[in-house]
């Protein structure tokens, strides 16, 4: 991407769209073989008052 911090916010935003829209298109991202969130760890309730992370 080309610099953007002597563009305005609208021509800086624009661009920034442009390239994530370009990129999107050129390295498309494998779709997931897994359900989202399922490799989260999983945290046992405790009791309350006890911090749980």
């Amino acid at each position: 991407m080309a610099n953007t911090s002597q563009l305005s916010k609208d021509e800086r935003k624009k661009s920034k769209r442009a390239s994530r829209k370009k990129s999107k298109a050129e390295k498309p991202k494998k779709p997931r073989d897994y359900a989202r969130g399922s490799k989260k760890p999983k945290v046992k309730k405790l009791i309350r008052g006890q911090a749980k992370r």
